[in-house]
């Protein structure tokens, strides 16, 4: 039964660490690359579809949109210089569909927190468990992780064969409304992050999380190995 308890808690935590480094790898490329905007604002000429404004004016736009994102602005209207004009910049359906994604991520991030929460409770109970835990710890986050990269592998896969396809699909499932159709003409947003964009971002994000997850496969897997060799020594 105890046996049972520990591969369960391990095959949580080994999910909940996943979470954790998926939710950190999103900020890692949004957040903590610099220029990260800039060069693909730059990439895919943005400025071109904009009317007249500068680069500056349009990362300091993005700043208090990324801030909004984070909690940390009480709403989206952001005003600068746009051909010619001191203007609001985003719409009002920008400004709705906005509040959608704020709620999105701000929920990945409560997610992560109690992710957090449940690895520290993995943690406390190694000792609890008089280390008996730490002897099956390894293996189960070995299988989970291997389990929740195959997953995440296959879903890459299948998004890379049409991703067009699957960027509406993503929109479907997330939000309950159409606000995320935005029209070109009128509205900035799409301007500024078009599909390719998205898709450079998603990449990175993978190659991000796909890295930091091979790490813990094989940090796991040693820890595997060094608990059979210490249950050798004792069968000795």
């Amino acid at each position: 039964m105890k046996h049972t308890f520990y591969h369960i808690l391990g095959i949580l935590s080994a999910f909940c660490l996943m979470f954790v480094l998926l939710i950190t790898s999103v900020e890692a490329v949004c957040y903590w690359t610099p220029g990260y905007f800039k060069k693909q604002y730059t990439k895919y000429q943005v400025l071109d579809s904009l009317p007249e404004m500068s680069m500056e004016d349009l990362l300091q736009v993005t700043d208090e949109m990324m801030d909004y994102l984070k909690g940390n602005r009480e709403d989206l209207h952001v005003f600068t210089t746009m051909g010619g004009e001191y203007r609001e910049f985003f719409t009002e359906r920008e400004i709705a569909h906005m509040e959608d994604v704020q709620e999105l991520f701000l929920s990945a991030i409560l997610i992560r927190k109690l992710c957090l929460l449940f690895l520290l409770f993995t943690i406390i109970m190694i000792p609890v468990t008089k280390g008996r835990l730490s002897q099956t710890l390894p293996s189960t986050i070995f299988s989970g992780t291997l389990s929740f990269f195959a997953i995440a592998a296959l879903l890459g896969i299948i998004i890379s064969t049409n991703f067009s396809k699957y960027f509406v699909v993503f929109h479907h499932i997330f939000f309950d409304n159409d606000l995320w159709i935005l029209d070109p003409s009128v509205d900035m947003l799409i301007n500024i992050v078009p599909e390719g964009f998205f898709r450079d971002t998603a990449a990175r994000i993978i190659i991000t999380f796909g890295i930091s997850a091979i790490l813990v496969l094989a940090i796991s897997f040693l820890l595997m190995r060094k608990n059979k060799s210490v249950q050798k020594r004792r069968l000795l």
